[in-house]
């Protein structure tokens, strides 16, 4: 009996020093424990995985083709090429007129869309699922900002939303970082609440975010999934279209598994607005409940790879820093 209550001693107070050097209580949200991630944003790499399609100088290349700063390749002189390409030492090596063909650089915004409605506010282990959304965005933004990217996106939940134009520099960063910390607020003071059960919210937001997008730009979705349907495919796959998607879904543990137990005791669930009674201890109700969990995780999945975005996991009981550094988040083009 003492080991075990040793065990749950341990246990927590590797939670309490996990919070502490992330400067949160797993809670409440506040903007200075999205800062540091300004120290960590090498953790994440936002160089494009499509070729970028605009018009502005900026530091990505386009997949068009003309005068710019990299030089592409030399190919054969066609009619309408410009004169002033011409490769003089190539056309004279090969007796046949050459032209030079460059890349255009362009400039890439970065959209983040931040899900707060109140499904994210759960958390059994480390941190509520709107707290890690809150420090996923944040890593983002911060290293879109180093890139020289200009940072921009919503935040939302059920009952308001902020849109942000995109901004260069430290500028943009903090002005997403103020609106994450002023919605979770508000969403905290409600998270108790009942849930409603329309998605409508998030479908509404998600044509918000479509008309935001402009082509070119990477587009970030952090949510837990609970609203997706197929409402939400049409708007995100008009994104995906011209823009770069990537969904980044939160979990909890509990969302995955039902916790050990070494006696059968009855307990009471509810995501919000549905209750209903599980049995801990009991094998068969864990393996029902863990095999619902799977294919609810791969109907999401299809639903995402519908879309044409890439998708990352992470889960809401360890730091993203710990994920990252260890590999643990899964990534699905």
């Amino acid at each position: 009996m003492w080991f075990k209550k040793q065990r749950t001693q341990d246990v927590n107070a590797n939670v309490d020093t996990i919070l502490a050097s992330l400067n949160s209580n797993g809670i409440e949200l506040g903007i200075d424990e999205l800062l540091p991630y300004q120290g960590k944003s090498s953790l994440l790499n936002l160089a494009p995985k499509k070729a970028i399609e605009g018009h502005l100088s900026g530091n990505y290349l386009a997949r068009t083709k003309g005068r710019g700063m990299e030089f592409d390749e030399v190919r054969h002189y066609q009619t309408g090429d410009d004169i002033r390409a011409i490769d003089w030492r190539v056309t004279a090596r090969t007796g046949k007129t050459h032209t030079k063909l460059f890349k255009e650089e362009v400039e890439r915004p970065v959209l983040i869309a931040t899900d707060l409605g109140q499904s994210m506010f759960f958390g059994s282990k480390l941190l509520f699922k709107s707290v890690q959304a809150a420090h996923i965005a944040s890593l983002v933004a911060w290293h879109a900002k180093k890139r020289g990217d200009r940072i921009g996106g919503l935040v939302f939940n059920e009952l308001e939303h902020q849109e942000l134009k995109p901004r260069s520099r430290q500028q943009g960063v903090l002005h997403y970082l103020h609106a994450l910390e002023e919605l979770h607020n508000q969403g905290l003071n409600h998270w108790q609440e009942e849930a409603p059960t329309s998605n409508q919210y998030f479908i509404d937001n998600c044509n918000r975010l479509r008309h935001l997008a402009r082509p070119g730009s990477l587009v970030y979705l952090i949510t837990d999934g609970t609203h997706f349907d197929e409402q939400v495919l049409l708007p995100l796959s008009q994104v995906a279209q011209h823009c770069e998607v990537v969904i980044c879904q939160i979990s909890d543990p509990l969302e995955h598994k039902l916790p050990d137990s070494h006696h059968k005791t009855s307990v009471s669930i509810t995501n919000g607005s549905l209750k209903q009674q599980l049995l801990l201890g009991d094998l068969k109700t864990a393996k029902k409940y863990q095999q619902q969990a799977t294919l609810s995780a791969q109907l999401k999945q299809r639903m995402y790879q519908k879309i044409g975005a890439r998708y990352i996991h992470f889960c809401a009981g360890s730091s993203i820093e710990q994920q990252l550094k260890a590999g643990v988040s899964s990534w699905i083009n």
